[in-house]
């Protein structure tokens, strides 16, 4: 990451694979839209509720998403950016689908963190910088909608630093607020950028000056604003620490531009930040050791499964991070967890639901490996060595549910789209040692609405979630004979879930503290590690 770090094959250094994260509504999908527009990915920047097919936001695939206008499911873009390759993983900033995201982040090596210049840092934007923390992520952060009425610049910095607990710099600092803002001043390239309010897909106009002392600002910046804008960059010069690469690579600061996504402005600064300060693809965790990028066998990790993202396909993907290596198409990889070899013929590489056969991809790169259920979240990939890749959390889920088919006869229809959507990640599925059918667990309720849909959708069957018995589930440690002893007198509790584990199901929290005092040998934990 830092300068002693050994020095990576070009195509893996060109390489900066990052998550776009942020509190609903404020303005990731269209910040990625634009990421995209810029890397020439794609020609029109598409409105999050346009009507027409063409114009539908690039990253949000599922038809509900569409609808609704918010991401729940996090979805990967790669493009070149000037002599950069970006891996762009959107993710949903709708709290109910934080489980998504809070894996995705273990697949990339940076996050930019989004937040409305109104409303500043926001319950789900603090939720996910805490795991951006947990992982030293870098973040690098960018003030949206400042074209519109927002908080004081100072206050804005002085939030994030008290809440998020980050040193802030400023990369950029705006001139104007509102109807008065006119644009922004680069502070890392002495540059005057020019917001152009009539066509809101142009660039900025960049304005090269010498210094802030030099009189060619005065041409471009009305006086009153002018005056603001010196008295404002004297405080920070004051106030707030420079920018210091080592100490963002570290996690320990955050660069933060001002702009606009909707009107194209201050994107393209930030996207030249990323590929200049952003870390190059960093050494990944395995139970046996650290995989490091330059290393020439391929290895790599599912951290996403998703099914049926293109009805013409009827098939699901795995979104495969590549740890190290260079990656050809129809090469032979060991899957890890059954030990089998599996060629990948197919391998894919997206732009949001538009997938395209790739040949070849580098460590750092995402693609995708369609299969028929063979790849779960947590797999290994590796020409031969034994690698468990470590840190894909699992969640005990906050919400259960009963869920019945409409059609009776469809019940092995069900088992089937349960089955699928455990492996995918979508939601956690239980079945019950004693009785009949299963408990389906999620984080927020969007979620069940979101499953139903999508098993009507994908399976023609619709179904009920109804409310059951169960409040909670935790994941059943211990010694074996402990944990016999507690499900021989605890059946009425104990479920299975996907992969097989014991989980206890609870009623009320008494449940929990009665199993800690009778049975001090056994644990319940709310989280578990998905590793091959």
């Amino acid at each position: 990451m830092l300068d002693n770090a050994p020095k990576l094959p070009p195509e893996i250094a060109r390489r900066r694979t990052f998550a776009i994260i942020s509190h609903p509504d404020a303005g990731k999908t269209t910040l990625t839209e634009k990421f995209l527009l810029f890397g020439g990915a794609i020609q029109m920047a598409g409105q999050v509720r346009a009507k027409g097919e063409a114009r539908r936001t690039r990253s949000d695939f599922m038809k509900l998403e569409q609808e609704r206008g918010i991401s729940v499911s996090a979805s990967a873009m790669s493009f070149d950016f000037r002599h950069y390759r970006f891996n762009l993983v959107d993710t949903p900033g709708h709290s109910d689908f934080s489980e998504d995201t809070y894996r995705t982040l273990t697949a990339v090596d940076a996050a930019i963190m989004v937040i409305d210049g109104a409303k500043g840092v926001e319950s789900q934007t603090r939720k996910l910088f805490e795991v951006c923390r947990l992982r030293d992520l870098p973040i690098l952060t960018f003030c949206n909608k400042m074209d519109r009425e927002s908080r004081d610049t100072f206050e804005i910095i002085d939030e994030i630093q008290q809440n998020l607990a980050i040193d802030v710099t400023p990369a950029s600092w705006p001139i104007g607020v509102g109807r008065d803002f006119i644009g922004a001043y680069d502070l890392l390239h002495d540059r005057l950028e020019i917001m152009d309010r009539a066509d809101r897909n142009k660039v900025a106009e960049s304005i090269a000056i010498k210094g802030l002392d030099d009189p060619a600002l005065a041409l471009h910046v009305p006086a009153d604003l002018l005056a603001k804008f010196h008295e404002e960059i004297e405080m920070v010069r004051e106030l707030l620490p420079p920018f210091d690469r080592k100490s963002f690579l570290e996690g320990h600061l955050t660069p933060i531009w001002f702009g606009s996504a909707i009107n194209s402005f201050g994107v393209k600064e930030l996207m030249d930040g990323m590929g200049e300060y952003g870390p190059e693809p960093q050494p990944q965790k395995a139970a046996e050791r650290h995989i490091s990028a330059e290393e020439t066998p391929v290895t790599g990790f599912v951290f996403k499964v998703q099914a049926n993202m293109d009805p013409k396909h009827r098939d699901r993907v795995a979104f495969v991070r590549l740890a190290s290596g260079h990656f050809q198409r129809g090469m032979k990889l060991m899957h890890v967890r059954s030990k089998k070899p599996m060629t990948v013929t197919n391998p894919v590489m997206f732009l949001a639901a538009d997938r395209e056969l790739t040949e070849e991809a580098w460590a750092g790169d995402i693609i995708g490996i369609p299969n028929h259920g063979q790849l779960r979240i947590g797999d290994g990939l590796t020409e031969g060595e034994t690698l468990r890749f470590t840190g894909i959390p699992s969640f005990a889920p906050e919400l259960l549910s009963t869920v019945r088919a409409l059609d009776p006869m469809k019940a092995k229809h069900l088992e089937k789209a349960l089955t699928q959507f455990a492996e995918e990640g979508a939601a956690k599925v239980f079945k019950p040692m004693i009785g009949s059918g299963y408990v389906v667990g999620v984080v927020g309720q969007l979620q069940f609405e979101v499953l139903a849909s999508r098993i009507e959708e994908e399976y023609s069957l619709p179904v009920r979630f109804e409310p059951s018995q169960f409040t909670s589930a935790r994941w059943v440690m211990g010694a074996k004979e402990a944990v016999e002893a507690f499900v021989n007198v605890n059946k009425g509790h104990i479920a299975h879930d996907s992969d097989g584990d014991l989980v206890y199901l609870t009623r009320l929290r008494w449940d929990i503290d009665r199993v800690e005092r009778d049975h001090p040998e056994v644990k319940l934990t709310a989280t578990k590690e998905m590793m091959a």
